[in-house]
């Protein structure tokens, strides 16, 4: 029998085939190329887990269960998105959610801390209304609404959610809505007019010409 430190034996490093090998030693974190997603490290962007559903089927074996999560990720600058994953553990599921929602995100118009008109939308039987605030009032919503509002950005406003409280529903109806917005300026520009500021704050009101 081969002798420790010698031959084959198992405990001896780099004898026979597959024994003794030492423990593989990973790969240092930020050796790779930095995820870009949309433009922005994926490190930037917030990930809020709306909604975990667990959903079981009977087998001859007994139940299987499986998992789908509802996750909202923004870069809180405008940029939003939504994602739904399904898998048989809660951990891939929410993953796949997020790599959906950064895959699908869109821009939506803020007008500094808050929206910049009163906008209601409806999706399925959620309906779901956003008001803009006053600096200072902060988010007055339900944690699934204010999850977008706040991956999005906005930190004054005043919403109410009517009708269904599915959290899907809820969700797509509030980016629903904050995808209705439009700056003053944006309408301007889009029927061929321009927007003259005043020189002084307060010293004159904007000027529309043709």
């Amino acid at each position: 029998m081969p002798e420790p430190g010698k031959g084959n034996f198992p405990g001896n490093r780099g004898g026979g085939r597959g024994f003794g090998r030492g423990p593989r030693r990973a790969k240092p974190a930020g050796d790779g190329p930095e995820t870009l997603i949309n433009g922005k490290p994926s490190e930037e962007l917030s990930e809020k887990v709306v909604f975990i559903n667990r959903s079981s089927k009977v087998v001859k074996g007994g139940r299987r269960f499986s998992f789908s999560a509802l996750v909202v990720v923004g870069d809180k600058h405008g940029r939003v998105g939504i994602g739904l994953g399904k898998a048989g553990e809660v951990a891939d599921a929410i993953r796949k959610a997020g790599d959906v929602a950064k895959a699908h995100m869109v821009s939506v118009s803020l007008k500094e801390n808050t929206i910049p008109h009163e906008v209601i939308s409806n999706y399925g039987g959620a309906s779901v209304l956003l008001r803009p605030a006053s600096p200072g009032t902060g988010v007055i919503a339900g944690k699934t609404v204010r999850a977008v509002l706040e991956s999005a950005g906005v930190k004054d406003v005043l919403t109410k959610s009517l009708g269904s409280k599915n959290a899907a529903n809820v969700v797509k109806a509030t980016l629903a809505a904050l995808q209705q917005l439009r700056l003053r300026e944006d309408i301007y520009r889009a029927r061929g007019l321009t927007v003259r500021k005043p020189a002084a704050p307060g010293a004159e009101p904007l000027t529309v010409t043709a």
